[in-house]
């Protein structure tokens, strides 16, 4: 007897698993990424000390994660971002925007953290030190290498990307595995269907 595949539903299980495929494929290729752009941040924080940049920069030029001094003319604004103290307590990092000139996008520089997010701090400004990290605001900006007055200190940095490497290749993992059980179930459904055939009556 033959054994007839049915075309549709075939052609969709394969679209199925090639599109599980390729989704794995590209989440290795990310993971390759990310693992590159880990490197070449944490060799950054390696380099000699840079002045904190006054001039517009492109993303592949911004200096994340190098230590570098900057010069915080003046206190132009204050906000909060969600951070951890050094014990890993959850709490609030306070940022200050800095006017650094007449002209530039300034400097936004992380002075510290507190519980309170409304935490004050008598720091005003001058020279301050420190690394550098994105900001999602100000594309980067200075964690301060000791706290300003008043506040505690921030959990050290620690180079990240927005996937982890590891986040990257357990969705290949998943997709690939996807594919796997899908060809599965549909070989398992055919060879029932074949069974079923071979055993009803011609």
């Amino acid at each position: 007897m033959t054994r007839r595949v049915p075309l549709i539903p075939t052609l969709l299980v394969a679209i199925v698993a090639a599109g599980c495929i390729a989704a794995g494929a590209w989440n290795l290729q990310r993971a390759k990424f990310h693992q590159a752009e880990l490197q070449s941040y944490q060799a950054a924080s390696r380099l000699p000390p840079i002045v904190f940049p006054t001039v517009p920069l492109r993303d592949n030029e911004l200096p994340v994660y190098r230590h570098a001094t900057g010069n915080c003319l003046r206190v132009a604004g204050r906000r909060t971002s969600v951070g951890e103290n050094q014990a890993g307590e959850p709490g609030f990092a306070i940022i200050l925007d800095c006017v650094t000139g007449a002209e530039g996008p300034g400097m936004s520089v992380q002075v510290g953290w507190s519980k309170d997010p409304n935490a004050t701090t008598s720091w005003t400004g001058g020279l301050v030190s420190g690394e550098i990290v994105r900001d999602k605001l100000t594309r980067i900006r200075l964690v301060a290498a000791t706290p300003a007055p008043g506040l505690a200190a921030t959990a050290p940095v620690k180079a990240a990307v927005s996937v982890s490497p590891q986040q990257n290749r357990g969705y290949a993992l998943q997709f690939f595995s996807f594919a796997v059980i899908a060809l599965v179930i549909y070989v398992l459904a055919l060879r029932k269907r074949w069974s079923e055939n071979a055993a009803s009556p011609q």
